[in-house]
């Protein structure tokens, strides 16, 4: 499997997660009539269950793209908590990110 598949793929997979879980918090924070809540929680199972299957399914080492999938994962939830719930990331949150982001190239790149 090429790396571009690979990059492709955990950022389906990080999509995926994150947003099944934005989907699982409007439901549960939700004011709607309790059968769109349940179809909302339903959808939040789907979406976490097709993520996964995404992530597993491939015969990857993931303990080695960890650091790759845990970077786009931040990335991915920061862009849907601003799209989603818009919330604008603080500065602390920013300042872990840039954290996150160096840890996971260091995970990535760091031939020992």
């Amino acid at each position: 499997m090429n790396n571009a598949v690979i990059l492709l793929l955990l950022a389906l997979a990080a999509t995926l997660e994150a947003g099944g879980d934005a989907i699982a918090r409007t439901a549960l924070h939700s004011q709607a009539v309790p059968m769109v809540r349940l179809g909302l929680f339903a959808a939040a199972a789907l979406v976490l269950f097709i993520y996964g299957v995404t992530v597993n399914l491939p015969p990857w080492d993931f303990g080695k793209l960890l650091g790759v999938y845990v970077s786009l994962f931040f990335v991915v939830a920061q862009i849907i908590n601003f799209f989603a719930f818009g919330s604008k990331p603080t500065l602390p949150i920013i300042a872990g990110g840039a954290l996150i982001l160096a840890g996971g190239m260091l995970m990535t790149f760091w031939k020992a």
